[in-house]
């Protein structure tokens, strides 16, 4: 930067009287400030931007970065010029830019109203490339009440005339020089038609435009291009034709849109054809090309960017819609498509020298790998949003992993379903496959192999993503684990299907139902068991988008409220039990459900008139017992998943793209016969752009023939711009022939803008032959900006020839806006492999309707409480009976008594008393 060099040489004449070594250092200070502040500017821009086939707001006013469309996308474009006129101002006029550039042309349909409507193609009148109308806007004469007059940004494009002519008398004019060249517009004429907009209940439209966006230059159809074949031409735009392939789009961008008279760049780096490796981009061209099984090509994508986009972050949306990575090949930018290859070399012992050390991670740490991910696309189906893939994961490997680990990538630069679905499935396993490399190989090895291509070392196949010679050209390649089977169409199913959404309906229509009232009732049960419930009626809609009628009540004077709903509103009426108790007068109100959703209202609270009957003795037990067995049955799968394998494989490597780091090891072994004694401690930093990480480990062991004990330490902390991580793992093991004892602890600390997470578990294992001892601690505090939660288990666990017997202790305390949760569980399990048996209880709070409530379950085959004085008998719940000798009851609600010989018998609810001989 020449400028801080004068600046700096000014200051060091000032004050050090021209020194050449201050000059030198204020300089550099100068400049690394300024690109410092520029790269944070920069930086905080970036973290907002979000990449996708979409333009969705409408830009105003000239500071608007130039931007442009690659691919096929939905914009609202930048509004430029406004014009009204005629009588009443019934005219109006709007100009958009739509793009920068070259571009191909309009999809034949826009977006109003929330709906689509079809254009309708119309004679041009002017120097327009096309002209339409809009389909149910046009009259019985043929005119349109919106008229689209479309301008693809081609070199001296002309102005355009009707809109010079009719501005000319206005203060707001549309000069006969404002030819907008280089940019693609539209030029969007309305007319108030009554029919169309007053009587129609519509007002300005705001259109959505589907762009056919850059046309581009493709070398593989220029003949003057080695390799090449036809007419297009660097120099010259005309040749170039529309396309969707990433690797066309990425090549333009590298290459830069020029302005048409200084001719520097507006989006994009720039570069020359000289500085693109041309070879990977022409096999990344045909990649995408490919047709799969399903008829359709394999990558295809979309992208709308602009002048202030990060070069890296754009090229990184190409690569990533086929599955590729970007690549600089001895000073060449290029690019490597998502495709299996045939590999060049195998590489083998003969070509690693012995004196120089290698770097081999054969798997990620369980930090790098995710066994869930998911993932959104962008769906023309429904209306250019995004829509959610097929969430990919595989049990074996959540199993191998000992806990689920998920993660989201985005693909928002593809519309097409069954091609983000299989991004999706290959960005999986690559994740999967994970293993690195960093080798030294001969001469001979290294100067027959280049960055992009395939080579074979231990029986699988690797990519060379990168390439190294030092000043004695000793060269080193830095290898990526990879494999023909991660681009299988094999077990990838198609993209979701997306139903697009029905248009919207008149908000005239109904909004709520008509005559609700509400009454109370009693539901008759067998044996005269009568429960109280709430009769809903109403006048039934003649209005098929109705698909659901909803009800809200409470007791009145109270504030909590209940819910039901009929999915039959023809039927008028509805009866509910759902939290209705006996003796209270309820206070009710409804709402309907629409499809499509539209306004909707509630219709007055309606009053029961008079308190609903008294409840008989089966008052909400069968609820009650639902409820408290769901939750034993969420209890029993907690300890199904606390029980399983949580020993980690230590003593993984670790690497990071693109790093710089330093490895210490210290190792002191002895060996006699079959007995080992050693000690190893490794320390490892490394550091990137992105990510910093230090590891340090620890190893001991001693062995004698089957006799083994180890001693493993882990300890890792890692920081990222947003995230912060410590760790710490222990393992002790100890075995001898089937016999073995182990206790491991793992400690971890976890913070990022949004949430922090520390977590401890503890678990002691001691084994002989198919004989297992376990117990398991387990400690997490988690809290975020929604909510806190703290989290206490204790596990044991015994297996014996079969048997087994498991017992789970828990206490968990939750704090959100929606309320205040906690419990405290006790599980036992015991039996056989053919069948076991179950008992515990919980103690909760939690919180129902916005109100806070306690309850406790007991499961257990008989419950018993006694006095611990043997002259009083104990109270027993045994086989669904209540069993008391004494009881002291104030008031009975029943429904019917009857003596144990069946002699007499009482129905309250009916009134009657039978008495038998």
């Amino acid at each position: 930067m020449a400028i801080f060099t004068g600046i700096a040489t000014a200051i060091a004449g000032a004050l050090f009287g021209g020194s050449a070594l201050a000059t030198s250092l204020i300089g550099g200070a100068l400049a690394f400030g300024a690109k410092f502040a520029i790269g944070k500017i920069q930086a905080a821009k970036q973290v907002k931007q979000k990449y996708t086939a979409v333009q969705g707001e409408i830009q105003f006013g000239g500071d608007v970065p130039v931007g442009t469309l690659y691919g096929v996308g939905k914009t609202k474009g930048q509004r430029a010029f406004y014009a009204k006129w005629d009588k009443g101002n019934k005219r109006n006029a709007e100009v958009f830019i739509l793009a920068n550039g070259w571009c191909d042309g309009l999809e034949p349909y826009v977006y109003m109203y929330g709906e689509k409507y079809d254009l309708v193609a119309q004679a041009t009148i002017g120097n327009e490339v096309a002209r339409y109308g809009v389909q149910g806007f046009i009259d019985g004469d043929g005119n349109s009440a919106i008229s689209i007059r479309f301008y693809d940004g081609r070199p001296g494009q002309g102005v355009d005339q009707r809109l010079v002519d009719v501005t000319a008398n206005l203060g707001n004019k549309w000069k006969a020089t404002s030819k907008l060249s280089g940019m693609c517009y539209v030029v969007v004429e309305r007319y108030y038609h009554l029919e169309f907009f007053r009587d129609a209940g519509r007002g300005k439209p705001d259109i959505d435009f589907v762009l056919r966006g850059l046309r581009e230059y493709d070398p593989r159809k220029d003949s003057t291009v080695a390799g090449g074949s036809g007419t297009q031409r660097l120099n010259t735009p005309s040749t170039w034709v529309h396309t969707k392939n990433p690797a066309v789009h990425r090549l333009n961008y590298q290459l830069g849109l020029h302005a048409l008279v200084s001719g520097r760049t507006l989006i994009g780096e720039g570069k020359s054809l000289g500085q693109i490796d041309l070879a990977t981009y022409f096999v990344a061209m045909n990649v995408c090309d490919t047709l799969r099984a399903n008829g359709k090509k394999t990558y295809e994508c979309s992208l709308f960017v602009s002048g202030d986009d990060d070069h890296t972050e754009v090229l990184k949306q190409f690569d990533d819609a086929m599955a590729g990575y970007g690549l600089n090949r001895r000073g060449l930018s290029g690019v490597i498509p998502g495709a299996p290859q045939i590999p060049v070399k195998d590489l083998t012992v003969a070509d690693i020298p012995v004196d120089r050390a290698k770097d081999v991670q054969f798997r990620p740490s369980a930090f790098e790998r995710f066994n869930h991910l998911s993932g959104q696309f962008t769906s023309i189906q429904s209306m250019w949003n995004p829509e959610s893939l097929k969430p990919v994961y595989v049990n074996a490997d959540i199993a191998a992993d000992g806990r689920n680990r998920q993660t989201s990538i985005d693909f928002l630069q593809v519309t097409d379903p069954d091609i983000a679905q299989y991004l999706l499935n290959i960005r999986y396993r690559q994740n999967r496959m994970g293993g690195k490399a960093t080798v030294p190989v001969s001469r001979r090895f290294g100067l027959a192999v280049q960055e992009g291509e395939w080579i074979t070392w231990r029986g699988k196949s690797w990519l060379i993503s990168e390439w190294r010679a030092d000043e004695r050209l000793r060269i080193t390649l830095v290898l990526s684990e990879t494999s023909a089977a991660i681009y299988d169409d094999d077990g990838i199913e198609p993209g979701p299907i997306v139903v697009p959404p029905t248009p919207p309906i008149n908000p005239s229509l109904l909004s709520t139902v008509q005559n609700f009232n509400v009454t109370v009732g009693m539901i008759n049960g067998a044996q005269g068991y009568d429960t109280p419930a709430l009769l809903f009626t109403w006048t039934p809609p003649d209005d098929p988008t109705i698909t659901a009628v909803r009800f809200f009540y409470r007791i009145e004077g109270t504030t909590e409220i209940f819910e039901d709903q009929c999915t039959s509103p023809e039927d008028g009426s509805f009866r509910t039990t759902k939290n209705v108790v006996s003796g209270k007068v309820y206070n009710a109100r409804a709402t309907i459900t629409t499809v499509p959703d539209r306004l909707r209202t509630f219709t007055p609270w309606m009053t029961t008139a008079q308190p609903t009957g008294l409840q008989t003795l089966l008052t909400g037990l069968q609820q009650l017992q639902d409820d408290a067995l769901n939750r034993f049955k969420e209890l029993q799968q907690e300890m199904d998943e606390f029980f399983r394998p949580r020993l980690v494989e230590l003593l993984d490597a670790f690497s990071l793209e693109g790093a710089v780091g330093q490895i210490e090891r210290q190792q002191i072994v002895a060996t006699i016969g079959d007995a080992l004694a050693q000690i190893t401690e490794e320390r490892r930093v490394r550091v990137s752009e992105n990510e910093a990480t230090a590891q340090f480990l620890r190893f001991l062991q001693s062995s004698l023939g089957t006799t083994n004990a180890r001693l493993i330490i882990e300890e890792t902390t890692r920081a990222t711009a947003d995230s912060a991580l410590s760790s710490q793992i222990t393992q002790l093991t100890a075995e001898t022939g089937n016999n073995a004892a182990a206790i491991q602890t793992e400690a971890t600390a976890r913070a990022n803008a949004d949430s922090a997470l520390s977590t401890q578990i503890t678990s002691l294992d001691a084994e002989v032959g198919d004989n297992l001892a376990r117990l398991i601690q387990e400690e997490t505090a988690r809290a975020d900006g929604d909510s806190a939660n703290a989290t206490s288990i204790n596990g044991v666990s015994a297996d014996f020839n079969g048997r087994f017997a498991q017992g789970l202790v828990k206490f968990e305390a939750v704090a959100a806006p929606t309320g205040v949760d906690a419990r405290f569980s006790v599980l036992l399990r015991a039996g056989t492999s053919q069948s076991f048996k179950v008992s515990g209880f919980y103690i909760e709070l939690y919180t129902e309707g916005g109100v806070q409530k306690s309850r406790m379950a007991v499961e257990a085959d008989q419950f018993l409480v006694t006095s611990g004085n043997s002259r009083h008998y104990p109270l027993v719940y045994e086989n669904g009976v209540l069993k008391l000798a004494v009881a002291d009851i104030g008031t009975v609600n029943s429904g019917l008594l009857q003596s144990l010989n069946g002699k007499m018998k009482i129905n309250l609810n009916n009134g009657t008393i039978e008495i038998f001989s």
